[in-house]
């Protein structure tokens, strides 16, 4: 027993001789959510057999945000190749807008005919901006929209906002660029959204290639919370 009780303190000595970096540092609290513009990011997933019924229904949605009070920009989007799936893109003056609009019935009976046919719910994401531009910017039909989620692991909210930041500063200069926003989502600050539009598919291909891009990528693998989330669209005319 004596042996017993003397093992046990050896272990329990060796336990507090251990180096405190092996302790976690909590990373540090998100800064408050600044005013201004809030950028809404709504995920939009129908049947296949909806696919057609969920373009007049989004494209109403589009308009209907379009004609509310504080709206910035409204934009319906269908993904090349799985065209039962939408993003609808809105930007309001303030969260107080965004909210307002949330709270209309006209919006109201338009999600209502979205969840008929939905094959999950909407999800929808409110941003503040990172990295942003002009806020009208106009596109021919041949433009390609791209929107990406981007999820650092919470140590690295400060570096990921940083290199992200980054990329659509650098973005933005290139040729064929229409638009490139960094946005940051307001409840998760180590998750961002990338808002790009893009002349046409070449130009596209080409900040694919690009040495910030790639530069980029390095930067977010080891801090990657999920994959790269990155998704090509039309604008709906």
């Amino acid at each position: 027993m004596g042996r017993a009780l003397h093992f046990a303190i050896a272990l329990l000595w060796a336990s507090a001789m251990l180096p405190a970096a092996h302790a976690q540092t909590p990373p540090a609290a998100p800064p408050p959510v600044p005013d201004g513009p809030r950028y809404i990011v709504a995920y939009v997933d129908v049947r296949p057999a909806e696919s057609v019924s969920a373009v007049k229904v989004l494209r109403a949605l589009r308009d209907e945000a379009r004609r509310a009070p504080g709206n910035l920009r409204s934009e319906a989007l269908q993904r090349f190749g799985q065209l039962n799936q939408f993003v609808l893109l809105t930007v309001w003056k303030d969260q107080a807008t965004a909210d307002a609009r949330a709270k209309a019935a006209a919006t109201a009976k338009l999600l209502a005919e979205i969840k008929r046919i939905q094959i999950a719910p909407v999800d929808e994401r409110t941003h503040f901006a990172l990295s942003a531009g002009p806020m009208e910017t106009k596109a021919a039909a041949s433009a390609i929209a791209v929107v990406s989620h981007v999820d650092v692991i919470p140590p690295q909210r400060e570096n990921g906002t940083a290199f992200t930041k980054q990329l659509a500063d650098l973005s933005r200069k290139e040729d064929g660029n229409v638009r490139f926003e960094a946005v940051t989502q307001t409840n998760r600050q180590n998750h961002f959204t990338l808002i790009e539009l893009w002349r046409d598919r070449k130009a596209a291909d080409a900040h694919l290639v690009a040495g910030h891009t790639r530069a980029f990528r390095e930067k977010l693998a080891p801090a990657t919370g999920a994959l790269l989330d990155e998704r090509l669209y039309r604008l709906l005319p």
